[in-house]
């Protein structure tokens, strides 16, 4: 039996709306546009609080991606400490998403997943 299917994924966002753009950075991102596959159902989750810690700002941010259960993170760049607790959370990071908007993000992703 194989990996049950990703419902819902997360994009770290500059802004809370769809047109918006990535933000290269995971713990330090400005918010989170979570999607619900299924629904096409998006909403937008604050970052706020991650920005103003000194360290553990992507263990905060992975914490708050699993209390909306996410399976799946697009993000530019994620550390090895926000990796791990990503990790732990059984949330799965795909990096190197800079440069486009939440939307193309989110359509790239499903064009790979649909041939995967």
């Amino acid at each position: 039996m194989g990996p049950a299917p990703v419902t819902r994924i997360a994009i770290s966002s500059e802004g809370p709306a769809l047109g918006d753009p990535v933000d290269p950075r995971f713990g330090r991102a400005a918010g989170f546009v979570v999607v619900d596959l299924p629904s096409g159902a998006w909403s937008y989750v604050d970052n706020g609080g991650s920005q103003a810690l000194a360290q553990g700002a992507g263990i905060q941010a992975a914490e708050i991606l699993a209390r909306n259960d996410v399976q799946v993170l697009l993000t530019g760049h994620v550390g090895p400490k926000a990796a791990a607790a990503l990790q732990a959370a059984g949330i799965r990071a795909v990096e190197g998403v800079e440069g486009i908007s939440v939307a193309e993000a989110l359509a790239r992703y499903q064009q790979e997943a649909g041939r995967a």
